[in-house]
């Protein structure tokens, strides 16, 4: 529509900044307003619930129009982005006062989800990441850039990991090169994530490679560890040419690239971070009961999203995990130093995103002082900690000095600067002598118009006459009505309304004049030196985003050690050992859900590859066999962050990779159902998992028929215990009671189970774990306390009792399963019925389907 004839000039303005952002949403600065047209009017009004109406567009028609007030700018953009727009901001850039003909205008920057700064869309505690794929015919390259902080790093991985990969982060929008989305389609559900095509030829090595020293200002990409990881470097380019596109250039505070390491990070799939609840919970899919609810105690928002990208990655190598366990035990040890340090933490602001709106023009001169306050805080914890606290001093140690910027932040601004630049008051008295001069003569001319207002009413005997000011007519003379016939003929009329006369004098407008030159300076000056000020302040960009992450450090060791004080947490002990060995262990979120008088019943765990490798469990269902699983796999993640952990002692081998099977999850939407989701996972484990990895388990096979079931988790036992380069610790859950023969004939298998108290018909859960095999299922129990009708139980109890009766069929100890035979389709009617019976998993069926199962099989009996 751009050119169209018989547009206006501004709509002809609107329409050929639009032909250049065709997918985003326009923002058209208009004066005070934001204005959309079109189509965009159509949706802003509807996310945004703001009027719609018209504007005339020259001779060739009306088109849609929906606005807000410039200033409520942040208050709606985060609404368009989590509706999932691209927004365009096209501003006035020059000053409508001295323009000739329309002020001109032009798009500076192009927001979206994965871009956005504005402070409503943003979730402090969380990294916004903006993914940059880039494939081949075998692995993947990826780069995280979360535009908000300057974090910038990325990673190669086959491309079977990609959606491993992706979950363990933030990620709010991917770019994909444009002939690369249909690849990236067959691999993920590209459905699921705001996908940006960009042009083929950014991520050309040459090009990507280029982009990269630039950013840097350096002569290679050594220092990165990435020279020659062409994929990385073509998906870290392509991120940056995204960025600097949509914010004209404003990077400076990206300073810096990590390599996303696999060495010495424990491997966790997202198999494993869903199961174990770290983020989201199974039941709810929101945070409250997991993992990161509970042991985030952070006090900045910079120590939490670290925190979280912690548990995202724990650590394999000891010396790391040992530091952190150090630090978290000198604030456990010293309480009033924990205590205090965090005091001051509540003076740390969001450091990283300070920056990143300085960089991008966005930061006000509030911002700058609370990063003067925060950086402060530093020298604050300094003389605090003592010569025995060796680890925190050896983490202060690494900080870099910026009292420079901060004692030039202190004495530049107000340390209660208004927030709107344009206005002024935000720059100290004494600290510009011009200012100073400036501000001398605006605060006379208050009082010379006070003066002047008392010398009128004099002079004229009106005792109401006043002086005042608006910002279309300037300053007047205020006279009702009443007085007219007293206004001296040296007032010349100004503005006439119902109830007085408004007039200016030639010595009013002159000093007018003088008054508002001075201010326009004054606002002029303060703007200049906010700028001089926040040019220094980049200088120091790579010092202050380094101390920022110390005290992150900082922030999450007296974090964790709050939450060991609380919780009555432990310090484990790590070791490269293949053990696994923790006395009264306890679930750190089931345990804080619990009713109030309610204690959780602790548990212990020993293994080690040797001598006890497997560990079966059995018992009824409802009987905390999953709950037991969690904790472990959570306790040793816990442990392997440098968190103490909830037990009375821990002693843990450094675990490679966390594997678990916990819970059925169907995958309806992406067609695959519980058993083939099981088997997924646990076909990752099988043949991704070694000696130093804990695999926990449970329930295999149960998504399919009771024999198949039986078979795949009998083979699967037998695989972990015998096959050479896996024998890796397990604890495995199951129903199936068969399998408590098979590890009795395991030379490093031992039986577990839950332990049950009977009295009379009824039974207790006791929940704690115990050696041995459950020699019942007490699944008829379970369906009693879910309340199935007594004529049901009464009946199931009859056919248990003749099913027990029966041979039970066990296969050989060996790693080839037989086929179980298929049933005769001609045997007995009686026969078929008591198959169909020995086939029922009564431990595996709701109340409803039990139900349902039973009147089945009644009917097939007494049909003729």
């Amino acid at each position: 529509m751009a050119g169209k004839k018989g547009q206006t000039p501004v709509m002809k303005q609107f329409w050929d900044a639009k032909s250049k952002h065709p997918d985003a949403l326009m923002l058209f600065r208009m004066g005070d307003f934001y204005e959309t047209f079109d189509n965009d009017a159509l949706l802003a009004s509807e996310i945004l619930g703001i009027a719609l109406t018209k504007r005339a567009n020259g001779a060739a028609s009306t088109v849609p129009l929906a606005g807000f007030p410039y200033h409520s700018l942040e208050q709606f953009l985060h609404k368009l982005l989590k509706a999932g727009h691209r927004v365009a901001i096209c501003e006035q850039v020059e000053d409508p006062k001295k323009a000739i003909g329309i002020v001109k205008r032009e798009v500076v920057e192009v927001l979206s989800p994965g871009t956005a700064l504005t402070e409503k869309y943003l979730d402090h505690n969380r990294n916004n990441f903006l993914a940059s794929i880039f494939v081949d015919s075998s692995k993947f390259g990826l780069t995280l850039l979360d535009y908000s902080t300057g974090e910038f790093l990325g990673g190669e991985w086959g491309n079977q990991d990609i959606l491993h990969v992706l979950k363990r982060y933030t990620i709010t929008e991917i770019i994909i090169p444009e002939s690369q989305k249909q690849i990236l389609s067959s691999m993920i559900n590209i459905d699921q994530y705001f996908v940006t095509t960009i042009p083929d030829w950014v991520s050309e090595i040459e090009t990507a490679n280029e982009i990269l020293l630039d950013q840097f200002k350096t002569q290679s990409l050594k220092g990165f560890g990435i020279e020659d990881r062409c994929l990385i470097v073509s998906s870290s380019g392509c991120a940056l040419h995204y960025v600097n596109q949509n914010f004209q250039n404003k990077t400076d505070h990206i300073t810096s690239f990590s390599l996303i390491q696999e060495d010495g990070i424990m491997g966790v799939d997202a198999f494993t971070i869903r199961n174990l609840e770290i983020f989201r919970s199974l039941s709810n899919q929101g945070v409250h009961g997991t993992l990161i609810k509970v042991i985030d105690k952070t006090i900045t928002s910079a120590g939490s999203r670290i925190l979280k990208q912690w548990l995202s990655q724990p650590l394999t190598d000891l010396k790391e995990i040992n530091s952190r366990l150090s630090r978290v035990n000198e604030c456990f040890t010293n309480g009033n130093l924990k205590d205090d340090i965090r005091h001051l933490l509540k003076n740390v602001s969001d450091i990283d995103r300070i920056i990143a709106r300085l960089s991008t023009h966005k930061a006000h001169p509030k911002d700058i002082v609370n990063l003067g306050v925060s950086l402060q805080q530093i020298k604050n914890i300094n003389p605090l900690i003592g010569k025995n606290e060796t680890s925190l001093q050896s983490l202060l140690s690494q900080i870099i000095d910026t009292s420079l910027i901060e004692e030039e932040i202190s004495k530049t601004l107000k340390e209660e600067p208004p927030v709107n630049i344009n206005k002024g008051g935000f720059i100290k008295d004494g600290f510009s002598k011009e200012l100073d001069e400036y501000r001398q003569l605006s605060e006379n001319a208050s009082e010379w118009l006070v003066k002047m207002q008392i010398d009128e009413q004099k002079k004229t005997g009106i005792p109401s006459l006043k002086i005042g000011f608006n910002r279309v007519f300037g300053y007047y003379i205020d006279v009702t009505k009443t007085h007219i016939d007293k206004v001296p003929e040296n007032y010349i009329r100004k503005q006439t309304l119902t109830n007085s006369e408004r007039y200016f004098t030639e010595e009013l407008k002159v000093y007018e004049e003088k008054i508002l030159s001075v201010e326009d300076k004054i606002i002029a000056l303060e703007s200049k030196l906010f700028d001089e000020l926040k040019i220094q302040i980049m200088e120091y960009i790579k010092a202050i985003q380094q101390n920022s992450k110390i005290l992150s450090q900082i922030d999450i060791a007296t974090s964790l050690a709050e939450l060991a004080i609380r919780n009555d947490y432990i310090k484990p002990k790590l070791t490269n050992k293949l053990v696994l060995d923790i006395k009264d262990s306890r679930h750190p979120v089931v345990e804080t859900l619990l009713p109030l008088g309610e204690d959780f019943i602790p548990n212990d765990i020993k293994l080690d590859c040797t001598s006890k490798q497997i560990a079966l469990i059995t018992g009824p269902n409802m009987a905390g066999k999953s709950t037991y699983l969690r904790q472990v796999g959570l306790i040793v993640l816990m442990a392997q962050i440098g968190s103490f952990v909830p037990a009375r002692k821990a002693n843990i081998g450094i675990v490679d990779k966390l594997f678990t099977r916990v819970g059925a999850s169907d995958n309806l939407a992406g067609g695959e159902s519980t058993f083939l989701v099981e088997m997924n996972e646990t076909a990752n484990i099988l043949n991704n998992a070694t000696p130093q990895s804990l695999i926990l388990l449970d329930e295999i096979g149960r998504g399919t028929s009771t024999y198949d079931g039986m078979s795949i988790a009998w083979a699967v036992t037998e695989y972990l215990h015998n096959k050479e380069g896996i024998q890796a610790k397990t604890i495995f859950a199951t129903h199936y009671h068969e399998l408590v023969d098979l590890v009795n004939q395991l030379p490093r298998g031992i039986n577990l189970n839950v332990a049950v108290k009977e009295h009379g018909d009824s039974v207790i859960f006791l929940r704690k774990i115990i050696e041995g095999g459950a020699d019942k299922s007490y699944g008829i129990h379970v369906a009693e306390m879910a309340g199935l009708p007594k004529a049901v139980l009464k009946r199931a109890t009859s056919i248990l009792s003749d099913l027990s009766s029966e041979e039970k069929y066990l296969p050989s100890t060996s790693l080839k399963i037989e086929p179980i035979s298929q049933m005769d389709l001609f045997l007995e009617k009686e026969k078929l019925v008591r198959n169909e019976l020995k086939s029922v998993n009564i431990n595996n069926l709701t109340p409803l389907e039990a139900l349902a199962k039973l009147d089945e099989l009644q009917k097939s009996v007494n049909e003729e």
